[in-house]
């Protein structure tokens, strides 16, 4: 297993598109976290001038939230997008240069190809996970007054989720390229349905002419967001009836995880059959 994560570790070292992209992922994370509270309290001043009681002003960054909203707005569609671009432009570039063929013809099998593949999106979401980690955990310490242990590992379980939010996306990602392998073709078409058809079929279903049923839970990119619904922020509940989380649940982790076994299967099998 490690001969395959060096063989990828040399593609991608010199692969200046790859750090890029992840530079603008980092750029946009941690811009859009600690801008948060800022924006939402900014809201929350815009919903005052319009309330006979005035909401009061929150804070995103204390423990034990912090790891519920660090893992929301980690999960957010238009940030995890640049990483699963990452991924497809990995993925196609290996049929677009004809590298797949060479791997191939030197011993490798496409069992191992696409293995080598999965082991570099679960590195990706291990090191973010741990990233996001230690800085909801660096950021909570300074702005909680207690130093309890108790209250620090409450609520790191998003971390866990926030993990199989990004495996599974990635592993979208990872399904996208190896079916179309047409890098513009590729991105187009996952941007187009993680992004506008997904949420267009998600609002069809919610809406009050159709029947009400809960098909949209099921759907794919949508499963992916549900690990981490919504941030812990209580003016959610008061001024819109939304019922929030207090845990990640099993089901919620499963469901996306189901689906990147299903890709992952459609994949191996597909590979098997198909001409390099």
């Amino acid at each position: 297993m490690t001969k395959l994560l060096k063989i990828e570790f040399k593609k991608i070292l010199t692969y200046k598109v790859f750090w890029i992209l992840f530079g603008l992922y980092f750029l946009f994370l941690s811009a859009g976290i600690l801008l948060a509270e800022f924006i939402i309290n900014h809201m929350v001043d815009s919903m005052n001038k319009h309330l006979p009681i005035p909401l009061p002003h929150i804070n995103i960054y204390f423990f034990p939230d912090v790891w519920q909203n660090f893992a929301f707005f980690a999960s957010i569609r238009y940030v995890l997008i640049f990483p699963a671009i990452v991924i497809i432009i990995l993925i196609t570039n290996e049929f677009t240069f004809k590298t797949i063929r060479q791997n191939i013809i030197n011993g490798m099998s496409k069992a191992e190809f696409l293995l080598s593949k999965l082991q570099i999106i679960l590195l990706i979401s291990i090191i973010m996970m741990a990233s996001l980690t230690i800085g909801a955990f660096i950021i909570g310490l300074s702005h909680s007054g207690t130093h309890e242990i108790s209250f620090f590992v409450k609520g790191i379980p998003f971390m866990a989720g926030f993990f199989i939010s990004l495996f599974s996306y990635l592993v979208y990602a990872f399904f996208f390229g190896f079916l179309f392998r047409n890098t513009g073709l590729t991105i187009a078409l996952f941007t187009l349905y993680s992004l506008i058809i997904e949420p267009i079929i998600y609002f069809f279903l919610k809406s009050p002419l159709v029947i009400k049923n809960d098909i949209s839970t099921y759907l794919p990119v949508n499963a992916v967001l549900r690990v981490a619904e919504y941030p812990a922020l209580p003016v959610l509940k008061k001024v819109m009836g939304l019922e929030l989380q207090s845990h990640v649940s099993i089901s919620s982790m499963a469901i996306p995880l189901l689906y990147s076994g299903i890709m992952i299967a459609i994949v191996f099998w597909t590979m098997s059959r198909r001409d390099l």
